[in-house]
């Protein structure tokens, strides 16, 4: 199962800007400070966006990430960029972009969907890190934050909470629900986020790296919890479990989302997208 991950997805092909990608550093710290140099979250690091520069939280694919870097920079993607003129996007996007580039030199790599309660306070954020296989086991990167403001290791993060793990602790009474989601304030929390996580989890292991907002299908708790429970199965290293979850992700429309989806962004958008 892994050598599934060494090849490109539909959202990870870099298609005509793979030569950008051939010349990264090979370790994976130099690799992650590269893509924080071509990506800035939209918020997160105190710069605000709007109009057409804040749509490029929707840029979905990353070949159009990097025709979005190439529009204003003609230099190598290591050179330095001012974060105002650096890509914006999230999690999502810095993990999409390592993963890619991991998988052009033939790494088994790949997105998981959880949460973060590594941000500063109590509150768990929706979250979105890379994992990839060194050979002996998956690690997980967190491309997102600057290791020189951490407290651990961000190359080998060992307490990101996988969507699966929080919707099984939440079906035990084990975690507080309302503690998890995009913010502690707003409505995208609790119960209906949880369950949303664990499709978005899937879909993101079947090599769909679809973006945070987007919404398909209907899953219902009982899915949740057949998907749930394979998820961890196949982290432990069933492989039929992994044969179970690509079988039913490719027949059932309540976890595939088929040719469409309902974005629903920051930047505004609120439409069907063909994907």
């Amino acid at each position: 199962m892994v050598d599934r991950y060494r090849s490109q997805s539909a959202y990870s092909d870099p298609g005509p800007y793979a030569a950008l990608l051939a010349h990264l550093p090979t370790d994976v710290p130099g690799l992650v400070g590269v893509v924080r140099n071509v990506i800035v979250h939209y918020y997160a690091q105190g710069l605000s966006f709007s109009g057409e520069r804040l749509a490029e939280v929707d840029s979905r694919w990353v070949a159009r990430i990097l025709a979005a870097d190439r529009s204003r920079h003609t230099r190598p993607l290591g050179a330095p960029r001012e974060p105002k003129t650096r890509v914006v996007g999230c999690a999502r996007d810095l993990t999409l972009l390592t993963v890619a580039a991991l998988r052009h030199r033939g790494v088994a790599a790949r997105s998981r969907i959880g949460f973060a309660g590594y941000f500063g306070d109590a509150f768990h954020y929706d979250h979105v890190v890379t994992e990839y296989w060194n050979g002996e086991r998956w690690v997980r990167v967190d491309a997102q934050l600057d290791p020189a403001t951490t407290d651990f290791d961000t190359f080998d993060v060992r307490h990101f909470i996988t969507a699966a793990e929080a919707w099984t602790a939440h079906r035990r009474d084990e975690i507080d629900p309302d503690n998890y989601g995009a913010d502690p304030v707003g409505p995208f929390r609790g119960h209906r986020f949880l369950l949303d996580q664990v499709r978005h989890e899937l879909a993101h292991r079947q090599r769909d790296e679809l973006l945070l907002w987007d919404e398909w299908g209907a899953v219902d708790e009982d899915l949740a919890d057949w998907v749930a429970e394979r998820l961890l199965a196949a982290d432990a290293g069933s492989v039929e479990a992994e044969e179970e979850l690509a079988s039913r992700y490719a027949a059932d429309p309540a976890l595939h989302p088929g040719g469409r989806v309902h974005c629903v962004s920051p930047s505004g958008l609120d439409a069907w997208v063909d994907v």
